[in-house]
């Protein structure tokens, strides 16, 4: 047991295997985002209307979301060195293949292949990063990992509309696909499960009932939908509702955005390393994240001014975002290390339909009222539900079993001393 703990804990190996699970992420992310800055030049290219642009973006979301859930239990059975290495992989093929589309069906499906292979790196990626770390040291790891998604944003759009300019956007899309396809390799050759997570010998397909009746991992998703449902809210509409709405200046607008998204990459690890440090309550943790997102959204729907929704941005921006590496350290903590894959992929699948529902609401909102205020109230009411099945979190739904010396604040069984290590 004591060689167990030393190599989970002690070894640098570990941040090895954290540095190419962030990358993975990071490119999918960079995949996913790719298409918004290129959108109107492949229609232009492809004939589409700017109606139907948005199709391409939902078929790639409907790919993502199974392959969410499909990914994770390809994790727990087949292993997550392999699920990860073939993600990367194949999107970056498939985004290899959208570069050479010419018709709007070949987009179509190869939008649809693009995600049904991206999907399916989280779950895998939780998995492994829940074989090298702790409970105790998860959150900063988690931290980490979930930076990619705001950085992916933003390469993306830096990189996509000079490669469209000085090329074209199949420029674009055979880049990222080329590093993604290296990446993959690299995935494929380096990576190895932790040993924090033994697979049992003998063990066929993995048995998912168990997640189904955790009572906590239920209710973890039903409050990550309730965040998500603000998160992604604000990003999709607050730009032009501040122009629409308000009469700020587009540019002026742009501002409050770009601070509101700069922050989280920062805030994720960051605030990991806190809860980790002082061995924070996870459950406490997020429900204060989420009290601190509704009154900021609150506060942002009275505001009427530039100046005052600049001084909102950079504090809206950190709460948006940093409950989610705290909620995703929550995950294998609930379900335990052999269904951790199954666990963070089922979960987040959820958690991305308050990102795909809210958009149409939002809109359906404000066609019928005109208000600015309204909006953002609706939207704030997300977090604030949020908090409801985050008090229903309990103790006994736990089933991480760690060995008695790879954690310091383990009681007599090995199990985490909820207390102390920020599970509960």
């Amino acid at each position: 047991m004591a060689a167990i703990s030393t190599a989970a804990s002690g070894t640098r190996y570990r941040w090895v295997v954290l540095v190419l699970c962030w990358a993975a992420f990071t490119m999918t992310s960079v995949d996913r985002a790719t298409w918004g800055p290129a959108a109107g030049s492949v229609g232009d290219d492809l004939g589409v209307a700017v109606a139907g642009l948005g199709l391409f973006a939902t078929t790639y979301y409907i790919g993502y979301v199974l392959s969410n859930v499909v990914g994770g239990f390809v994790a727990d059975w087949v292993g997550s060195r392999v699920t990860v290495g073939l993600s990367i992989l194949l999107s970056g093929g498939f985004m290899l293949a959208f570069g050479e589309a010419d018709t709007r069906t070949m987009g179509l499906l190869f939008q649809a292949c693009i995600g049904l292979c991206a999907g399916a790196e989280l779950g895998a990626g939780v998995k492994l990063i829940t074989s090298w770390f702790v409970p105790e040291r998860r959150g900063f790891a988690m931290g980490v990992f979930m930076t990619a998604t705001s950085l992916g944003l933003v390469i993306a759009n830096a990189v996509v509309p000079t490669l469209i300019a000085s090329h074209s956007w199949r420029t674009s899309y055979h880049l990222f696909g080329v590093i993604s396809m290296v990446l993959g390799v690299l995935c494929l050759i380096l990576l190895r499960p932790g040993p924090l997570v033994v697979r049992e010998k003998g063990s066929g397909r993995p048995d998912l009932r168990p997640l189904l009746h955790n009572r906590s991992l239920l209710l973890l998703g039903l409050a990550g939908f309730c965040a998500l449902w603000g998160t992604y809210g604000f990003v999709t509409w607050s730009n032009l509702l501040m122009v629409k709405g308000i009469g700020i200046d587009p540019v002026e607008a742009g501002t409050v955005v770009v601070i509101f998204g700069a922050v989280a990459v920062a805030s994720k690890p960051v605030i990991g390393f806190i809860g980790d440090a002082l061995g924070l309550s996870r459950k406490n943790l997020t429900i204060a994240i989420l009290a601190t997102f509704a009154v900021c959204l609150i506060a942002f729907s009275f505001a009427n001014t530039v100046t005052q929704f600049l001084w909102i941005a950079p504090v809206l921006g950190i709460a948006a975002y940093v409950y989610s590496p705290v909620m995703l350290a929550m995950i294998p903590t609930l379900s335990g290390g052999q269904l951790a894959g199954s666990a963070a992929g089922g979960v987040n699948a959820f958690w991305q339909l308050g990102s795909t529902i809210v958009p149409t609401v939002v809109g359906l909102v404000y066609g019928a009222t005109g208000s600015f205020q309204v909006v953002f109230l609706v939207l704030a009411a997300g977090p604030l539900l949020g908090i409801v099945p985050m008090l229903g979190l309990r103790t006994a739904d736990i089933h991480e079993h760690l060995p008695p010396t790879a954690s310091l604040n383990s009681g007599p069984t090995g199990q985490p001393l909820l207390a102390t290590n920020g599970k509960d």
